[in-house]
């Protein structure tokens, strides 16, 4: 005979500690036996006890009740990848929100995990998009790509220019905003340029 489980987890979304509400729903839905996680989603699948009894006492035909397909999983990935499992081994879900139920939906089940997997894939590649045109924005603009900050030319000239003037590192960081840190590599990078120039017109007067 095949057996109707149910399983809840609390939720870290509305700071929820127990499961009493989803429990039950879950028993007011006609669940055989009902299966109560209480640590956080946060924590790895292996690290949830009562998920891994719930999944291991499923078979073919039996079905699944969750409060909502958030239970499945703590990443979208995850859920996914549940959903595709419990297809595979003929096993039922059913989401008392009343978002999925692949009973009902008979031989379309596979076609709305489908349709959750490409939707997965659409948003992974989307993310992926925004963050590489937001890459290359700020390539194009000067902007922050996680390494050292761009300085403008005109701020190292005048960084230049008011230490040849005798002014020290900190009344240069205050007429010009930038980091201490900043200011002495653009000295020294400028000292080594300096030291660069008196070589080459030391071996040209020699060789004249």
């Amino acid at each position: 005979m095949n057996k109707v489980i149910g399983y809840a987890r609390v939720s870290s979304a509305n700071g929820t500690q127990t499961v009493d509400a989803q429990v039950e729903k879950l028993k007011e839905s006609g669940c055989d036996l009902i299966f109560s996680e209480t640590v956080s989603t946060r924590k790895l699948e292996q690290e949830r006890p009562e998920l891994m009894k719930c999944l291991s006492s499923l078979r073919k035909g039996d079905t699944l009740k969750i409060s909502t397909l958030s239970r499945l999983g703590r990443t979208q990935r995850e859920v996914i990848n549940r959903l595709n499992d419990l297809q595979a081994e003929g096993i039922n879900l059913v989401t008392l929100d009343g978002l999925v139920n692949t009973e009902a939906l008979g031989k379309f089940a596979p076609i709305l995990i489908g349709l959750l997997t490409g939707l997965n894939e659409v948003e992974r590649d989307l993310i992926q998009e925004r963050v590489n045109a937001s890459v290359e924005h700020r390539r194009k603009t000067g902007g922050d790509l996680g390494g050292r900050p761009k300085t403008s030319h005109k701020k190292e000239k005048l960084v230049i220019r008011l230490r040849e003037d005798g002014d020290s590192y900190r009344e240069i960081r205050e007429q010009t905003g930038l980091g201490l840190a900043t200011i002495r590599r653009i000295i020294a990078d400028n000292e080594k340029v300096e030291v660069g120039i008196k070589w080459r017109k030391k071996i040209v007067m020699q060789e004249d």
